[in-house]
């Protein structure tokens, strides 16, 4: 099926323009619109697969789009494309449930190959910005806020490959270096999601980096 996107942003040449290179790739863009309550409305009912946003917006923050469209039981995944690089911006968006963030910057192939990877769950960063969402998630973590004796025990198999999965590499890369089919890790990841009662791989991302399974050794 082509994957459903609706792109978000104030300025409408670039919205326009967005739109039209996602279109010309084979995405199915079933709306552009300009301000954050539009956005909240129309994905809320369409439920499109991704949605590109930005985060300057002339009515509501893009962190508050997001945090309304990830609402429920199956939160819409969502890439951010602004200009900003700042490390508020980018953790702020994470936090509120952005599975991905860009700058604008971005070329073309990489923009469009990130919606992609964001349609099949993966968590897309501009080179760089992921380190500083590691990093984030590492001091966070520093401080336990539970006890881990209850946590449910993963297999050899099952902790190498979320560990992978902590650093953002897809389930193709992921495949490529345990020589594994893309479907067999996809079945792992999806056996550890419901062995840690979470949703969706962005959570998973969340966990192991609690954890500090980003790390080696």
């Amino acid at each position: 099926m082509t994957t459903r996107v609706m792109v978000v942003d104030d300025h409408p040449m670039w919205r326009e323009s967005v739109a039209r290179d996602l279109a010309e790739a084979g995405y199915d863009v079933i709306a552009a619109v300009g301000d954050g309550a539009q956005a909240v409305r129309v994905g809320t009912s369409l439920r499109p697969d991704v949605v590109v946003l930005d985060l300057q917006l002339p009515d509501l923050s893009g962190v508050e789009v997001i945090t309304a469209l990830c609402k429920g039981d199956t939160p819409v995944r969502i890439l951010v494309l602004s200009a900003s690089g700042e490390h508020q911006d980018v953790l702020d968006a994470v936090k509120a449930g952005a599975t991905g963030y860009l700058v604008k910057s971005a070329g073309r192939d990489e923009f469009v190959a990130a919606v992609a990877r964001t349609a099949e769950g993966d968590a897309v960063f501009t080179p760089g910005l992921a380190g500083l969402v590691l990093g984030e998630y590492r001091r966070l973590a520093s401080s336990p806020s539970g006890d881990d004796d209850d946590a449910p025990r993963l297999t050899e198999r099952e902790t190498e490959i979320l560990r992978f999965v902590a650093k953002g590499l897809s389930y193709k890369q992921i495949a490529e270096r345990l020589v594994l089919s893309p479907r067999t890790v996809q079945n792992h990841v999806q056996h550890t999601l419901g062995k840690l009662q979470l949703h969706n791989r962005v959570e998973l991302v969340r966990y192991a980096l609690e954890r500090g399974l980003d790390t080696d050794g």
